[in-house]
């Protein structure tokens, strides 16, 4: 696949080169894991992903995601206690993990981000380590949101942007109630929206799409 991609990298000397931390990126193909897998041994680290079960499922990105050793998440309770676990054993080892705070594909209808749960803020938070967001654009071209079959061809090209470190000053140390860490998420969505909106040369939306706002017949809208 790597053949079928360029990848046009901005502020790639942002990606941490050793220790651990959280990469945050957008999210908006199934196919996405598998692109910033690519990004991510391009920029000369190793990647763990954090991702939801159903991906494990999908042509193509679930085989690469069981065979590299990532972590399935399940939206089950216990289960989804266990991947957060196994996520933090990756980074007392140093080790990076990429987190999709949307937790899904945006429903947004322009493929912004939408907001974010908190479970990769909590990790950084929980471990004191860096949480980078990230931002890609173009590949909806290589699978479409919602597809389920590649394009390779003609050969794409996907812009990718890392960002500086998040400043969590303001919230480590601190109790991590519900409402700390919906402001600390809420953040880093903002970084990721700004990152998008430099790769796309347009503004982003003021407000972050808002899933629960929406009735499943609006939703259906916009989905197609």
């Amino acid at each position: 696949m790597n053949l079928a991609i360029r990848f046009r990298f901005h502020h790639p000397e942002r990606m941490p080169q050793s220790g651990a931390f959280v990469l945050a990126p957008n999210h908006y193909s199934e196919i996405d894991p598998v692109v910033m897998g690519i990004v991510s041994w391009k920029l000369g680290r190793a990647p763990r992903f954090l991702a939801k079960a159903s991906l494990f499922k999908v042509p193509v990105a679930g085989w690469l995601l069981r065979k590299s050793g990532q972590i399935p998440v399940d939206r089950a309770g216990s289960k989804s206690h266990a991947a957060l676990r196994a996520a933090e054993e990756l980074v007392e080892k140093g080790r990076m993990v990429v987190v999709y705070p949307e937790g899904s594909l945006t429903r947004d209808p322009g493929l912004w981000p939408m907001r974010g749960k908190t479970g990769a803020v909590r990790i950084a938070l929980e471990r004191d380590i860096p949480i980078i967001p990230a931002a890609h654009w173009g590949t909806q071209a290589l699978m479409p949101r919602y597809g389920k079959k590649l394009s390779l061809f003609p050969r794409k090209t996907i812009d990718v942007a890392i960002g500086e470190p998040l400043d969590l000053s303001a919230y480590r140390g601190k109790p991590l109630d519900q409402a700390t860490l919906i402001k600390a998420t809420s953040e880093l969505m903002e970084a990721i929206a700004g990152l998008l909106a430099e790769l796309r040369g347009e503004p982003a939306p003021a407000e972050r799409w808002n899933p629960s706002a929406h009735s499943q017949k609006e939703t259906g809208r916009f989905e197609g």
